[in-house]
């Protein structure tokens, strides 16, 4: 067939397909290193003749034009599935909103929708020969999103890195309805040359410990999780495997070192496997054209029945803090909104029923306030307002800079007693007898 006949039938400026988005429209920006350039300037530039648009997207890694128009709130809401730093400023303006929901659940989210798109508009690279553009490091749930809007216009960036699958990781052209050539910015890096604290190191070499050979593993967002890929960098582990949400560039250094072949995994032997991917330069011309790697949805990589398929899981998340009953909070400071929910649950719970499979939920002892004032991330009960991102059935182990602990299974009082073991020494006492008051306490546990 002759695609280029069809590419250049459905060629049009970014100002022309911004057209078709009308008020009160649900459109869709993907997702991280997918959301649209050129598009996104030239809805700016009409956005102030429009009301009530409705933007899906999430983990920004540049801040939109469309934020940057004057009273960005009587002319559309931005709903995102995971909050960066840009995002948590936008919702003090008034103009974004968190969507909770298990990052796992998004491609039937859209499927089963009520509020489908009227316009999805994506980053994606060149069309290939067999007139397929592919979806970059954003497998995600991205033809989920096609699928189901009405219109799709695709923005081409030749230096979006293709990403082999894996499936649902392109789109033929077929399902497209515009296409955009845009100006072909760098991809926006993540993360990079971020210098381990102490306290990073010294929860990476607990949890580092606890991993064998031939194991399989998730690494979340962060420093600690980062801190964990630098040390197994320098470690005698081998053989290990990787399925994951989002692929780092850790994995990447501990491939470069030897210590990922993925020849232990029972299920997608020999592969990487993720669902999207965000981190430097050095990342995105790894992954590019890699077939080691496997672009895959959301819906697979964070399925708890795959997780659990995959012996020795290994699971390690940050958290923003935890409470004397064991309730873990990762998305929250009170009413101040700093992430999501994410794959965390999804993996804690695949973890636990992996053969040999253990998640970690880690943090540093204490946090620092502007005003210098240094609290105890582990606190008697979470702020009004915190979410509970892991139950306290759930966890399995926690660990600080001062230990690591099991908790699965404990009782209230022995649970106490675990946290408060791994706190910072000096609010220990405070714990206590705050443990005290809440009846969770035994006399002999001091």
């Amino acid at each position: 067939m002759n695609f280029q006949k069809e590419y250049q039938e459905k060629l049009v400026s970014a100002q022309e397909a911004v057209k078709i988005i009308k008020s009160g429209d649900w459109v869709d920006y993907g997702w991280t290193t997918g959301i649209p350039v050129d598009l996104d300037r030239a809805l700016a530039d009409r956005m102030e003749q429009l009301t009530d648009v409705k933007i899906r997207g999430g983990l920004l890694l540049w801040e939109p034009e469309i934020f940057k128009i004057k009273e960005p709130e009587k002319h559309f809401t931005w709903n995102s599935w995971h909050m960066s730093g840009i995002e948590r400023k936008a919702i003090s303006k008034g103009f974004a909103y968190y969507s909770p929901i298990k990052y796992s659940e998004l491609p039937r989210y859209y499927r089963d929708s009520s509020y489908p798109n009227d316009v999805a508009m994506i980053q994606v690279t060149p069309m290939d020969e067999h007139g397929y553009f592919n979806f970059g490091p954003n497998a995600s749930h991205l033809a989920a999103i096609c699928e189901t809007s009405k219109k799709v216009i695709v923005e081409v960036n030749k230096n979006m890195p293709r990403c082999l699958g894996g499936f649902e990781e392109s789109i033929h052209i077929s399902k497209v309805d515009m296409i955009v050539e845009g100006e072909n910015p760098p991809i926006a890096e993540m993360g990079g040359s971020t210098v381990l604290s102490e306290v990073d190191q010294a929860v990476a070499k607990l949890i580092v410990e606890e991993i064998p050979n031939g194991a399989c593993l998730q690494l979340g967002i962060g420093g600690m999780p980062n801190a964990v890929g630098a040390l197994i960098a320098e470690s005698d582990l081998k053989d290990l495997g990787v399925h994951t949400e989002m692929y780092v560039d850790s994995f990447v250094d501990m491939k470069i070192a030897g210590k990922i072949n993925g020849s232990k995994k029972n299920i997608d032997p020999y592969r990487q496997t993720y669902a999207f991917a965000a981190g430097t330069k050095k990342l995105y011309d790894y992954i590019n054209n890699n077939p080691e790697l496997m672009s895959v949805p959301v819906s697979y990589t964070n399925d708890v029945r795959v997780i659990a398929s995959i012996d020795n899981f290994i699971s390690i998340n940050n958290c923003v803090e935890v409470d004397l009953f064991g309730q873990i909070n990762s998305e929250s400071a009170g009413l101040k909104h700093i992430s999501g929910a994410g794959g965390q649950l999804d993996f804690v719970l695949g973890a636990y029923l992996s053969q040999g499979g253990k998640s970690f939920i880690c943090c540093s002892s204490t946090f620092t306030t502007k005003e210098g004032k240094v609290k105890s991330r582990i606190v008697p009960t979470l702020a009004p307002g915190s979410i509970v991102t892991d139950t306290r059935a759930n966890v399995h182990y926690f660990v600080t800079e001062y230990g690591k602990v099991n908790l699965k299974g404990l009782s209230t009082w022995q649970k106490a007693e675990a946290l408060i073991s791994v706190a910072h020494p000096d609010f220990r006492e405070e714990l206590i007898k705050e443990a005290e008051k809440m009846k969770i306490w035994r006399k002999s546990n001091k």
